[in-house]
């Protein structure tokens, strides 16, 4: 069993990782409801894009798929996504009591920063390249972050245009294998 594989298993045996599972109703963007069922199809999408992943690559996505949205119920709604009471700082303070990956805990912290670039695009018809550039600069692994973006944004209820949008920009910046092809 590889490190990552061990560290979910601990997370997953963890109170505050099962006592949240069954939060959440469908609501925009989450037409499945549960943070349990959000994991569920994220697994199918995992296994949706496996072939196009290493073994060791698909248990750290595991750790991501497991980790990202699981503290909602305990976040402020609405806030930055680098405020500590964002479900984003939650989760990365979570992973981190059984994982040093900076570069993991980057993308627990970063996961929404792509739509977010997106929004603030289509509202002032410009790429805020600072906020870019912050983002290129936090992540290291951009396989992958974006195989992650891919398996989180190809859900029933997310619009593929933001990684539309995303991908051919980013693709300018950072070398990666994956593409607007590969979005499921």
């Amino acid at each position: 069993m590889s490190d990552a594989a061990n560290i979910l298993n601990a997370i997953q045996q963890d109170e505050r990782y099962s006592d949240l599972l069954d939060w959440g109703t469908p609501r925009r963007g989450h037409p499945e409801g549960t943070v349990r069922a959000h994991i569920e199809e994220l697994e199918r999408n995992l296994t949706a894009l496996s072939h196009k992943l290493t073994i060791a690559e698909r248990d750290r996505l595991r750790l991501l798929i497991h980790t990202h949205d699981t503290f909602k119920a305990k976040a402020t709604r609405g806030s930055a996504i680098t405020d500590p009471r964002s479900h984003a700082s939650l989760g990365r303070q979570f992973l981190a009591e059984f994982c040093d990956d900076s570069d993991l805990l980057n993308m627990v912290q970063w996961h929404d920063e792509p739509y977010a670039l997106w929004q603030k695009q289509r509202r002032s018809q410009t790429v805020d390249e600072e906020r870019l550039q912050g983002l290129i600069d936090r992540i290291d692994d951009w396989d992958l972050f974006l195989a992650f973006q891919i398996i989180d944004n190809g859900t029933e209820g997310k619009s593929r245009e933001p990684l539309q949008w995303f991908f051919p920009m980013i693709a300018q910046c950072v070398e990666t294998r994956f593409s607007v092809v590969d979005l499921l």
